[in-house]
C-alpha cells in the first residue's frame, strides 16, 4: 500500500494596507498550537516583522504589548495564556537575518522551543532545513502604496488548518 505525500495547501492574498496585514496576523494566530512552525519569507521591508507582531498580539490578547523586531536579539519569546479555548503557548520569534551559515542557528537553542510552543521565523531560509509540517508565508511589495502580495502554503498537518480558515 502506498503511503500518500503530505498535504499541502496555498492560498494567495492582498495586503492592502496595515490593517489587513493586522488582520492576517489575528486570523492566523487562532491556527497556533504547540509544534507549530511559521516561516516568514519576503525581501527586507515586506512585513515579515509586522505580521509576526500581528500574530503574537492577537494570540497573546494584548495589541499594547512591546514586541521588537528580533534582528539583533535574534530570539524573542512571549508567554500566551489559555484564551478563548486555545491552549496557553510559548511563542518565539527569531530573526535569521544576520546569520551567515546555517550551523550558527545550533546555538540559539531552538530545539525546545517547538517542544514547548510556535515558532515564527523570519528568513527561514537561512535555516536550511525545515520542518515538513509547517506554515510557509511570503510578502512581496506591490507598488509604493504599502500593499502587499502574501502566499500562504501551509504542509502536513497545518493545511487542514489553513483551509478552513475562512480568510
Amino acid at each position: 500500500m502506498k503511503s500518500e505525500p503530505p498535504k499541502s495547501f496555498s492560498r494567495d492574498l492582498t495586503l492592502p494596507d496595515e490593517a489587513a496585514t493586522e488582520a492576517l496576523g489575528r486570523a492566523l494566530a487562532s491556527l497556533l498550537r504547540v509544534g507549530d512552525f511559521v516561516a516568514l519569507n519576503g525581501d527586507l521591508g515586506a512585513g515579515k516583522t509586522a505580521l509576526a507582531r500581528a500574530i503574537i498580539r492577537a494570540r497573546l490578547g494584548d495589541d499594547d504589548e512591546d514586541v521588537p523586531s528580533p534582528t539583533f536579539t535574534l530570539v524573542q519569546t512571549y508567554e500566551a495564556p489559555e484564551a478563548d479555548g486555545a491552549e496557553a503557548l510559548l511563542i518565539t520569534h527569531v530573526d535569521l537575518y544576520r546569520l551567515d551559515d546555517p550551523s550558527e542557528v545550533r546555538e540559539l537553542g531552538l530545539g525546545e522551543a517547538l517542544d514547548e510552543g510556535a515558532i515564527l521565523m523570519e528568513w527561514s531560509e537561512k535555516l536550511g532545513s525545515l520542518p515538513a509540517t509547517r506554515l510557509d508565508i511570503t510578502l512581496t511589495l506591490k507598488g509604493d502604496q504599502g500593499a502587499r502580495a502574501c502566499r500562504l502554503t501551509a504542509h502536513g498537518a497545518f493545511a487542514n488548518r489553513l483551509e478552513a480558515l475562512n480568510l
